[in-house]
């Protein structure tokens, strides 16, 4: 028996990605669970920041922290907001210091389509892994979030910036060259960032451990449901994938405190 709250896993791209659950006491190595029954329970809440047993509201925080903390300012999600390089503070300017000046990369990833996106340097390929990209490729890499943020701007009047999650976990393979797709975007680009085409124009490829695509992915509440008893098969994103094509998504259940037995 395993318990402790959710926090997204974490990943090891090693020819195929390998999963990391951290709990209270262990971690659980979900790739070595395949075709095992796991009984997942609900247990109640634990906001990740204050460790209040408030609900989560988003992002594993309570509602109180999700307003107040720097790391879930507007600016995380729209990175054309980060004002850290005008020295102007929204929430912690020293945080936001920290997090935006920093390189950032501007990439396209085949999730459910091409879609275009943001993350500092030292995410890749974390982030893409956490959407589930099959491919994904690096067009600029730039000092700070702003500059990543507009140049994203500009590229979402091409490419979308969501991923339909049931696609996703459906696609396990496509026929887009990211390679062409980033040669044509450039023209896209703003003027000031053209000097940080990146050079790395190699597209990665990821493959994840998943034996059987689901056909109709169902989505577990756990907090609805509080127990959910299933045979997994595949993981891919940050979803563990079971027989039934029901799928519970790790990272959006952060802060949820849970119950894990395998048989």
């Amino acid at each position: 028996m395993f318990n402790g709250v959710l926090k997204k896993m974490i990943t090891e791209n090693d020819g195929e990605v390998k999963y990391y659950l951290g709990m209270e006491n262990d971690f659980i190595f979900f790739n070595s669970l395949f075709d095992k029954n796991i009984t997942i329970e609900f247990d109640g809440y634990s906001c990740l920041n204050c460790d209040s047993s408030d609900e989560i509201y988003r992002q594993g925080n309570c509602k109180k922290c999700f307003f107040e903390l720097p790391s879930t300012a507007e600016w995380i999600i729209r990175p054309e907001l980060s004002k850290a390089h005008l020295d102007l503070e929204d929430r912690d300017l020293e945080y936001e210091k920290q997090v935006q000046l920093q390189p950032h990369v501007l990439y396209l990833a085949y999730t459910s389509g091409v879609k275009v996106g943001v993350t500092r340097k030292s995410q890749v390929p974390t982030r893409w892994i956490d959407q589930g990209a099959i491919k994904a490729i690096e067009i600029i890499e730039v000092p700070n979030r702003y500059l990543a943020g507009i140049s994203e701007i500009k590229l979402k009047e091409k490419y979308n910036d969501k991923t339909n999650w049931r696609e996703m976990l459906k696609t396990n393979r496509t026929d887009i060259d990211l390679e062409y797709e980033k040669s044509e975007c450039l023209r896209f680009l703003p003027n000031e960032v053209l000097k940080y085409i990146s050079a790395e124009s190699n597209t990665t490829e990821i493959k994840y451990p998943l034996f059987k695509s689901p056909e109709k992915p169902k989505s577990l509440n756990l907090v609805k449901s509080k127990k959910y008893t299933g045979k997994i098969i595949g993981i891919k994103g940050q979803y563990l994938i079971f027989e039934d094509d029901t799928v519970f998504n790790i990272r959006s259940n952060e802060g949820v405190k849970v119950s894990i037995e395998v048989d």
